[in-house]
């Protein structure tokens, strides 16, 4: 006895509304179960009316009036008739057709149907009505229309172990059907919740390109502004330090569009989507050839490698490590010109990585300082942060401005 209709969840979700007439849909299977319902209690009205209208003596004493078992007859094919309405209006038939209960014989089967269908589809106290009301009427209807062959307790015992067996076959078929609903309910909710953090964890993935790209950005344009400042203050160089220096301003500025090329594409490509370009993924490997363009730049940079064993840098401290001494140099250039810088890198397995670049603190603001988002710090500490190190930077007892960072390097 199944229905299309969502049935409510009076122990899940207390107080839920009853979905109302307009929501109830009937599949083929709904439309096929509504017909063998019919066809079986049409099938227990022939077979009750068969019994009333036979000549057998034991039959008269349950007949009573002459027109009673027309009249039973027809109400048992109405009733029978009515239960294609039971998914509507399951109370609303029970109620019309309660009456029956105290009299008719024929519609025995229907309203066991009916009772089935408010169980399953309706609040437990509603069923619990109609079952009461069942189990009330019940000594009403053996006393009018008594049993011929068994006496009224035996008749009493049978009638309650079918009222009985139709509520526990409904109580039975509402909790899987529950079951069932609160499952679907979870499965949504889990892959709601998944595409939820698959959505966090791309929109996350995102900002960290874009903030890795505003390092390489910042630390490019602060070398092409430095080249194109020289040339400003030197118009009477040689050709070949012009030449060098465009060279360098040309090989920067395609450097600067190669990587702002990367990061639009990755920030508006796609989820899925193919040929996702990769970003940058610089080690600590790569801290000399950061070091060689500052240098290529004019600027003065000394480098003290005291890392133990550089090859066993895991590639996530390394590249915050490239990051932290990306930063300082790019602030040495904006904030120092001319300055010497001393980035120094130290530490091993199980001790940490050690990173410190200090420069001289500026006397004034130099004529030609770059300006910056004043965000590169920020974005170091954040960095630093995710990586479970620490972060110091700011003027020293020795007059130097010093940014210093320590990264966990887990021993192996």
């Amino acid at each position: 006895m199944s229905s299309a209709a969502v049935p409510e969840h009076p122990w899940l979700l207390p107080g839920a509304l009853v979905p109302t007439a307009r929501t109830v849909r009937r599949t083929p299977r709904d439309w096929v179960v509504d017909g063998l319902a019919v066809l079986s209690s049409v099938a227990w009205v022939l077979v009750a009316h068969e019994d009333a209208m036979s000549a057998r003596p034991e039959f008269a004493a349950n007949v009573g009036p002459s027109w009673l078992p027309e009249v039973d007859f027809f109400l048992g094919l109405l009733v029978s008739v009515a239960l294609l309405l039971r998914r509507r209006w399951p109370v609303g038939l029970a109620v019309a057709t309660a009456p029956l209960a105290l009299c008719s014989v024929t519609s025995g089967v229907a309203l066991l149907i009916i009772l089935f269908t408010l169980v399953v589809h309706r609040r437990l106290t509603v069923a619990l009505v109609a079952v009461g009301w069942n189990v009330v009427t019940l000594p009403v209807f053996l006393a009018l229309r008594p049993d011929p062959v068994l006496p009224f307790w035996a008749t009493m015992a049978w009638s309650l172990l079918f009222i009985g067996g139709t509520v526990a076959w409904a109580l039975f078929v509402r909790a899987r059907r529950q079951l069932v609903l609160s499952l679907r309910d979870r499965a949504e909710r889990a892959e709601a919740e998944q595409q939820l953090r698959v959505g966090q964890a791309r929109q996350l993935e995102r900002t960290r390109i874009a903030r890795e790209m505003h390092d390489v950005l910042a630390h490019r344009i602060s070398l092409l502004s430095l080249h194109a400042g020289a040339l400003e203050f030197r118009p009477d160089a040689p050709p070949e330090e012009v030449a060098r220096a465009a060279g360098v301003i040309r090989a920067s500025a395609h450097a600067a569009l190669q990587d702002l090329r990367e990061v639009i594409g990755v920030l508006r490509a796609e989820p899925g989507g193919v040929g996702t370009p990769e970003p940058p993924q610089p080690t600590l490997a790569d801290v000399p050839v950061l070091v060689a363009e500052s240098r290529a730049a004019g600027a003065r940079v000394s480098v003290v490698d005291e890392v133990a064993d550089p090859a066993a840098v895991p590639a996530a401290v390394g590249r915050s490590a490239y990051r932290i001494v990306q930063e300082g140099l790019t602030n040495a250039r904006k904030h120092a010109p001319g300055a010497v810088v001393v980035v120094r890198l130290a530490g091993g397995p199980g001790d940490g990585l050690a990173v410190e670049i200090r420069n001289p603190w500026p006397v004034g603001a130099p004529a030609s300082a770059i300006p910056g988002t004043g965000t590169g710090l920020v974005g170091v500490a954040e960095r630093v942060s995710l990586a479970g190190g620490r972060l110091t930077h700011g003027r020293d007892p020795e007059g130097d401005f010093r940014l210093a960072a320590w990264l966990p390097w887990p021993a192996s």
